[in-house]
């Protein structure tokens, strides 16, 4: 801290000092200890920005992707042609829709029944008579007689209020007013019957002397006739859906053309992939990938001003690096087996016969010591086959992988699995924490007490240490396991056999610690193998494409990458499955990236990003309280200063009258400097 020097002036001047300068130049020193603070926290600050920044990029990043893992999503999406919009045109392909060229011969169209009464002069005529109408099925008869307004007007009210699913309305023109039924069902289904014995007295003419009003039926209610790949099919409506499946299209008008047989020429109705709508999700994956490396890279050196950046040398950056890295080089499995549970996992056997391109077929066969999924990967990359096999495991269950280690088609996978699973029953348990002064339990359900067991437990009480118990060779029943469990030291729980009112029995194991600290965690695997289900397990051929290469995409030497669009187009013109499957199937590329950029980036509490972020607001907080302490500090000195320097202040301000009161008293004492 520097040292202040005070200036009071001449003592007898009687100017005093400037009190306020003095001790903001005082103050100015002190908060000198806040500097590094300060400057540390706007350096946290920084990173924040660049943090935030980089977490929106992730987020890009990772809505492009899910553009292309979601099973509704652009992959989906289909385009559609008719080589005759006066004929047939197309309406929306859903997911549903696979791509192909499909012939539409239109024969007629749907038409909707209608019809109308006779036209009167004066639309406010009174009526009399019944109108009975009937429609799919229904028949009601309306008598004008009940209405409230016998007109026209009346009964177009009480047909449309009462649900008989029939239209009216009143039609007036130069000729006169008429009553106008449609059904409310268009084709066959919903052809009117209508009888009318309404009259009108004002309309009596000598042609007609009763007035009778008629019903006359202008269109009759049909279904469209159509020809659909060479199948002659119906539809109530002319806007067809899923008579080629997954599309719906509108029809306009009959085929018109006729061939040199004389049939009518079909519509040539084509459903394609939107290759176009994959290009754009794909090159606006690899665009806005380019901008999170550049926007990382870009941490790694100085500012314009010769300043380091925010993050530069923070291990975030490379631990960023290394995510992406690693999620971008993933190979992408050509193929799964179906998934197994962990515990049953143990009772795996038979073969699987692999062949990778146009190599001879070679068989992987389990022997009986190898009967898990690990078990069957391992015996797979141990024949060098030219195929990586991996194991991935979530929620409880475990799948087989398969990745060719060649692109194209000569590295294309043909797998057949005689792989089955005879596992047992996987025995689930409940588990009870200590409450109400009982101690903590764990029960099996119940089986039959000579049933056969497989497997282990592994228990722990409170904070003690795990300890797994396998089921007995000698002993296999829930019995035996009862006696493993209590003759194994150090666990601290007491295992029994109960048997249940249908004569099945339960292994239940109780914690001998009362309270929370006994409580139990329990993880089994244990199997009833009395009874083994047996089922092959089937392999899924996913996709064609290990990587990223595949699809056109290569990676430049500053770590962004590049695509290839007219590769890309060629893929899907030839490939489309396999790319979707490259996106979209369990263990993919796509769902492993995606949930690498969902890991990552700030949209989990556990993520790089979230956790640097959480850890600069911990020091920002700290820094900022101890610059709020020492404000505090600071501010009561300035106002103690304040105080004594005003109260010297004043004292020098005093000296000239005090000097000069001493000097007259002297001068009387003594006569000194009195004019005599």
């Amino acid at each position: 801290m520097g040292t202040v020097g005070l200036n009071f002036g001449s003592p007898t001047s009687g100017t005093g000092f400037d009190v306020t300068s003095t001790v903001n130049t005082i103050v100015s020193n002190l908060e000198k200890v806040e500097s590094p603070w300060k400057n540390q926290l706007t350096a946290l600050q920084s990173q924040d920005t660049v943090i935030s920044n980089l977490g929106s990029l992730f987020s890009a990043l990772s809505t492009d992707l899910g553009k292309l893992t979601d099973f509704n999503g652009v992959l989906a999406q289909k385009t559609g042609s008719s080589s005759d919009t006066n004929v047939l045109e197309l309406t929306s392909a859903s997911s549903s829709a696979t791509a192909g060229t499909h012939s539409v011969v239109v024969k007629s169209l749907a038409q909707t029944s209608s019809g109308y009464l006779d036209a009167i002069s004066n639309a406010s005529d009174p009526l009399a008579g019944t109108l009975t109408v009937a429609v799919n099925g229904n028949s009601q008869t309306f008598d004008l007689s009940t209405l409230a307004s016998p007109t026209l007007a009346g009964l177009q009210t009480a047909i449309n209020s009462s649900g008989l699913g029939v239209t009216a309305n009143v039609l007036t023109d130069a000729s006169g007013s008429r009553l106008s039924l449609v059904s409310n069902t268009s084709g066959l289904a919903g052809q009117m019957t209508v009888t009318s014995a309404l009259t009108d007295a004002a309309a009596v003419t000598s042609s007609n002397p009763t007035g009778a009003l008629n019903y006359n039926a202008a269109v009759s209610g049909q279904n469209a006739s159509l020809v659909v790949d060479g199948v002659s099919l119906s539809s109530a409506s002319n806007t067809v859906s899923n008579l080629i499946p997954g599309v719906t299209f509108q029809l306009l008008s009959t085929s018109p053309s006729i061939d040199a047989n004389g049939d009518l020429e079909p519509v040539q109705v084509v459903i394609a992939n939107d290759n176009s709508g994959v290009e754009t999700a794909i090159n606006q994956l690899v665009t806005d990938y380019n901008s999170l490396m550049k926007a990382i890279d870009a941490q790694e050196g100085n500012d314009s001003s010769g300043n380091p950046e925010p993050l530069f040398g923070s291990p975030t950056l490379s631990l960023l690096q290394q995510q992406l890295l690693s999620g971008l080089n993933a190979q992408n499995p050509n193929g799964y087996l179906s998934a197994v549970d962990d515990a049953s996992t143990l009772g795996l056997s038979g073969s699987m016969t692999i062949q990778v391109g146009s190599n001879t077929p070679q068989t992987i066969t389990l022997s009986s010591s190898q009967t898990t999924v690990a078990d069957l990967a391992a015996a797979i990359n141990g024949a060098n086959l030219g195929v990586t096999a991996g194991v991935v495991d979530s929620n409880g269950q475990s799948t087989l992988t398969l990745a060719s280690q060649n692109s194209g088609a000569a590295g294309a996978l043909s797998v057949t699995s005689k792989i089955v699973n005879t596992s047992g029953t996987l025995l689930t348990d409940t588990t009870f924490s200590a409450s109400g002064g009982q101690n903590s339990q764990s029960t099996w359900n119940g089986i039959a007490g000579t049933d056969t067991l497989a497997g282990s437990v592994t228990l722990q009480v409170g904070s003690g240490s795990p300890v797994t118990v396998d089921v007995p060779s000698s002993a296999n029943t829930l019995s035996g396991l009862a006696a493993a469990i209590n003759n194994t030291a150090g666990i601290g729980v007491t295992a029994s056999v109960l048997t249940n009112s249908d004569g099945t029995e339960s292994l239940s194991v109780v914690s001998n610690t009362a309270g929370s600290a006994g409580n139990l965690t329990v993880t089994s695997t244990l199997l009833d193998t009395t009874s083994p289900t047996s089922a092959t397990l089937g392999y899924t051929n996913s996709s064609d494409l290990g990587s990223l290469t595949a699809l056109g995409i290569s990676m430049n030497n500053d770590g962004t990458m590049t695509l290839d669009v007219s590769g890309l187009d060629s893929l899907l013109n030839s490939d489309f499955n396999s790319v979707v499957g490259f996106f979209q199937n369990a263990n993919s590329w796509g769902r492993g990236f995606s949930t690498i950029l969902s890991s990552t980036g700030n949209g989990s509490s556990v993520g790089i990003l979230s956790l640097a972020a959480k850890s600069n607001s911990s020091m920002e907080q700290m820094l900022n309280d101890k610059i709020a302490k020492e404000e505090d500090l600071i501010n009561a000195q300035k106002t103690r200063l304040t105080a004594e320097l005003n109260k010297a202040n004043q004292i020098l301000q005093q000296l000239p009258s005090q000097l000069d009161g001493i000097d007259q008293l002297y001068s009387a004492i003594t006569g000194y400097n009195q004019k005599g």
